[in-house]
């Protein structure tokens, strides 16, 4: 990941998560059409995740839940003994229909597009937020 601002925004906000993340890129430097290039983001996405037991796809069609909603699906999936969640952000184009549809979980940060680097800080936020709602931190506010 480039340094700048959104870096600096996912960092400040990983560094705080008390179960490490990892972030994995991948990048087709290819030039494809873009049914190719959807195919190719598509494998190596699904490739990167195939470890993960629960599949999230960040897709502006998903699910728009609250912050404690968001919270509580993820401590269902934690008490259900899910060891590792993959959070998928595409690229430009964003998902493919192939990585939808392997998802176990679609979820929108909302109707507008947002840059994945962007994304990326966001999403960090709101599993530090999850994080600190079950600890009855008062870092979330109602």
């Amino acid at each position: 990941m480039r340094q700048g601002p959104e870096q600096a925004l996912y960092g400040a906000y990983a560094a705080r998560i008390r179960d490490p993340i990892t972030l994995s890129e991948v990048d087709v430097r290819q030039k494809l059409d873009p049914d190719r290039l959807a195919a190719k983001e598509a494998e190596l996405l699904l490739a990167a995740a195939a470890r993960a037991e629960i599949i999230v796809a960040l897709d502006e069609r998903g699910d728009n839940p609250s912050s404690r909603a968001f919270a509580a699906r993820l401590g269902r999936w934690r008490d259900d003994g899910v060891g590792e969640a993959a959070f998928l952000i595409g690229g430009a184009n964003g998902l493919s229909e192939a990585v939808r549809k392997r998802a176990h979980y679609r979820l929108s940060f909302g109707a507008m597009t947002w840059p994945h680097l962007m994304v990326r800080g966001l999403l960090a936020e709101q599993l530090y937020r999850a994080q600190q709602i079950h600890a009855g931190h008062p870092y979330h506010r109602d």
